[in-house]
C-alpha cells in the first residue's frame, strides 16, 4: 500500500513538472514568436512608408510654368516635431477655403491641376506637404494615421491665423488624404464641408489589405502585431475611422471612389465600402464607373489627357527598352521636356464641376 502511494506520489510529480515545462516552453515559444513578428511587421510597414522627395523626373505640373497666372504665398507650420511646407493659392478670392490634403508618394503639388481649377471658380486654395514629403520635414512618411496629424496641425495653424479663419472651410483630400479629410472629423474642428476621394476608412484595414497583398493569409496571423505597431506609434490616432468621423460631425461630405480602384479597394478598406454603416444625412456619394475614369485617380483627367499619357507611357516603355532599364541622364531629361504638362494633366471638367457644385452647396448650410 504503501508502495503504491509512493509511485502515485511520483507520477503526480512527474506530470506537474511535465505541465510546468511545457508551460514554459509554451511561453518562450509565444515570445520568440511574437518578437520575430513585431520587426517582420515593423520592417515591412516602415518600409511602405519611406520619404518621398520631389521626383527630377515626372509628368506633374511644375509651379513655375504656371506662376504667372496662380500666385501663391508661402508658410510654414508645425507638425509634431517637423516644419511642413504650406502654400496658399487665390488669395484674391473670398468664397472660402478649400484646403487639400495630397496622397501618399505625392506633395502638394501633385494636385495643381485641381488647385487651379479651384482657384479659377473663386476658392482660395490652402495645399501643404505631409511630414517627409517634398519640401517639408521629416525623414519618413511614418503610416496612413500620420496624414490626420498633419491635417490637425493645419486646420489648427487656420483657426490661429486671423486672416485665414473667418472663411467657411472645406477639406478635399485624396487617397492618403482622403482618408484624413474624413477621420479628421473625429477631432474637433469647425469644418463646413468634406470631399474625401478614393479615401481609406481606417489605418488598421489599408495595412491589413496591404499586408494581404504581400503575405497573402499569413497576414492574419501579423494582424495583433500590425495594430499593436499602428498603436505604438500613433496611440489613440491609430483607432480612428472615417465612419466615426463622419457620423459623429454630421458636416455635409461627399464620398468619392472609382468602382475599379486597385489601390483601396473598393469593397475592402474604401469608406464607400461602408456605406450601410453611415448615418450622417449629409453624406453624398459620387462613383465613377465610367472605363478608363473608374481607377484610383484617373478620373480627375480629361480623355483627351489620359489618351496623351498612355502615349507618352508608351513612348518611354521604348525608350527604357531601347537602353535596356538604363536610360542615360541627358536623353531621360530632353524626354521628360518634351511633355506637354498642361495636356497631360488637363482635368475632366465634368467630374471637377460635380466637386465644386458641392462645395458651393456646402456654403448654404
Amino acid at each position: 500500500m504503501k508502495l503504491r502511494r509512493t509511485k502515485m506520489k511520483e507520477t503526480v510529480n512527474g506530470r506537474g513538472k511535465f505541465i510546468k515545462l511545457f508551460i514554459v516552453r509554451t511561453g518562450i515559444v509565444i515570445v520568440v514568436f511574437s518578437i520575430i513578428s513585431m520587426i517582420i511587421v515593423k520592417k515591412l510597414y516602415d518600409s511602405n512608408f519611406p520619404r518621398f522627395n520631389r521626383p527630377e523626373f515626372s509628368t506633374e505640373i511644375k509651379y513655375n510654368e504656371i506662376s504667372k497666372n496662380y500666385k501663391r504665398s508661402s508658410f510654414q507650420f508645425p507638425s509634431g516635431k517637423n516644419q511642413l511646407q504650406g502654400y496658399i493659392y487665390g488669395q484674391e478670392n473670398t468664397k472660402g477655403l478649400v484646403v487639400v490634403a495630397h496622397g501618399i508618394s505625392a506633395g502638394s503639388d501633385s494636385y495643381l491641376p485641381q488647385i487651379m481649377f479651384l482657384v479659377d471658380h473663386g476658392w482660395r486654395v490652402l495645399t501643404y506637404d505631409c511630414t517627409g514629403s517634398y519640401d517639408s520635414e521629416g525623414e519618413r512618411t511614418r503610416g496612413f494615421p500620420q496624414s490626420i496629424l498633419d491635417l490637425d496641425a493645419a486646420l489648427t495653424y487656420i483657426e490661429s491665423n486671423k486672416e485665414l479663419n473667418t472663411y467657411p472651410v472645406m477639406l478635399f483630400g485624396h487617397s492618403w488624404g482622403g482618408y484624413a479629410v474624413a477621420n479628421v472629423l473625429n477631432l474637433n474642428h469647425k469644418v463646413d464641408g468634406v470631399i474625401s476621394v478614393a479615401g481609406v476608412n481606417t489605418a488598421y484595414e489599408i495595412a491589413m489589405e496591404e499586408s494581404h497583398n504581400i503575405m497573402g493569409p499569413f497576414s492574419y496571423i501579423l494582424a495583433p502585431y500590425i495594430s499593436l505597431y499602428q498603436t505604438m506609434l500613433y496611440g489613440k490616432t491609430a483607432s480612428f475611422s472615417a465612419v466615426n468621423g463622419i457620423n459623429r460631425s454630421n458636416v455635409p461630405v461627399m464620398i468619392v471612389h472609382g468602382d475599379h480602384d486597385t489601390r483601396v479597394l473598393f469593397n475592402g478598406s474604401s469608406i464607400i465600402a461602408h456605406e450601410d454603416k453611415i448615418t450622417n444625412k449629409n453624406v453624398r456619394y459620387l462613383i465613377c464607373s465610367k472605363e478608363h475614369h473608374n481607377g484610383h485617380g484617373d478620373f480627375f483627367y480629361s480623355d483627351t489627357a489620359l489618351k496623351y499619357g498612355a502615349e507618352i507611357n508608351k513612348q518611354y516603355l521604348e525608350l527604357n527598352k531601347k537602353y535596356k532599364g538604363n536610360i542615360p541622364y541627358e536623353i531621360k531629361k530632353e524626354f521628360y521636356d518634351r511633355i506637354d504638362r498642361l495636356l497631360i494633366n488637363e482635368v475632366d471638367f465634368e467630374f471637377m464641376t460635380k466637386i465644386n457644385e458641392f462645395l458651393n452647396k456646402c456654403l448654404e448650410k
